[in-house]
């Protein structure tokens, strides 16, 4: 156990031992706490724009754009749930069972986008309701009772096809064939590119994005709701006390997460054209890692919307620039994490330090 050094003695004068403060060591600790991943991230798209062939091109931002799209929507959710002291690993299942729900709706059901958009939201909202029910009236730990939404979310959106991807002509259990298709209009939803500097260069997803996230930054930011949920998340039985139902915004945090990974299903099955069976996990992983390292932005050390979406481009980028210089593959994953590990260490690590006044 260390010993603090600044004290002083009983006749007011400095003791030998102590520390004596440094100035502008504060002031250093504190830019380096606000600004020290927004300069890494500029580091990045230096470094690959040096050395990846291509990456500062049009085509590798969309590509960029449009991964972070649906990362940062799903991060977006995990988010909330973060906020309230939770934690949401059933995101990327719930994306998938979003995806083959809306394809099946579609494609075997043959009903119209809306419809299928309709069952979509009201199924996450209800594995969210789920999701809050075990945490708050059973007991059940956030971890385990998410995880356990995962796996059975996982083995629940494979029944109805025997395990197969969703796609339009695909032969169905029965043995008869799959004759509804894509409504043109939902397929806009994750294909349409808006004019961006007079390149068509700004995939749809990206405006969702930018929408949610700024609605997400508006509740937990600006509104008495959101400071209640960040007040859960900070003391719960403080928050308790002064009279918050904590049991329904965490509730709702967990519906919001639900409601929300069900839109980066959905927009993802637009953008794919089909229901892809193998799409969960890397969405968990990859939507978990960008929430995490939204701490670390401008120093905030809590969750918070404008984290997670610089968290969700810079994974994006990460990635990207990974994939361009011929990575394998199996590396990202280690890469991603190694990066997840040093941003969260270097900003609790120096936010730590600084409170402390060392």
């Amino acid at each position: 156990m260390s010993m603090n050094l600044d004290q002083t003695n009983p006749s007011g004068s400095t003791s030998p031992g102590a520390r004596k403060p440094q100035p502008g060591s504060s002031g250093l600790i504190d830019i380096a706490i606000r600004y020290g991943f927004l300069a890494l991230l500029v580091g990045l798209v230096i470094f690959f724009s040096v050395f990846a062939n291509g990456f500062a091109g049009p085509r590798s931002a969309v590509f960029i754009f449009q991964s972070v799209a649906i990362t940062g929507i799903l991060a977006l959710g995990v988010t909330c749930t973060l906020v309230v002291g939770g934690f949401d690993l059933s995101i990327g299942s719930v994306a998938t069972s979003s995806m083959m729900l809306a394809a099946y709706m579609m494609v075997v059901l043959e009903q119209p986008a809306f419809v299928a958009i309709i069952a979509c939201l009201a199924m996450g909202a209800f594995i969210g309701l789920v999701n809050g029910l075990l945490i708050v009236k059973t007991k059940v730990p956030d971890l385990l009772a998410t995880l356990g939404m995962m796996f059975l979310l996982v083995g629940l959106q494979r029944i109805p096809t025997e395990g197969r991807s969703i796609a339009m002509g695909m032969t169905l259990p029965d043995g008869s064939t799959a004759e509804g298709t894509f409504s043109p209009l939902f397929l806009q939803l994750g294909r349409h590119r808006f004019d961006f500097m007079l390149e068509n260069l700004l995939p749809a997803p990206v405006v969702f994005l930018i929408v949610i996230g700024l609605l997400v930054w508006v509740f937990l930011e600006l509104t008495r709701h959101g400071r209640l949920m960040y007040a859960i998340g900070s003391n719960e039985r403080a928050a308790s006390l002064t009279g918050t139902n904590v049991n329904q915004y965490k509730i709702m945090a967990y519906m919001i997460s639900g409601v929300l990974a069900s839109i980066g299903g959905m927009l993802l099955a637009a953008r794919l054209g089909r229901g892809d069976i193998a799409s969960g996990t890397n969405l968990l992983l990859d939507a978990v890692a960008a929430a995490l390292i939204g701490f670390a932005v401008l120093g905030a050390a809590k969750p918070n919307a404008f984290g997670t979406s610089m968290g969700a481009l810079f994974v994006g980028i990460l990635l990207q620039g990974l994939t361009m210089m011929n990575a394998p593959y199996y590396t990202q994953d280690f890469i991603k994490g190694l990066v997840l590990v040093i941003a969260l260490v270097f900003t609790f690590s120096l936010s730590a330090r600084k409170a402390g006044g060392h």
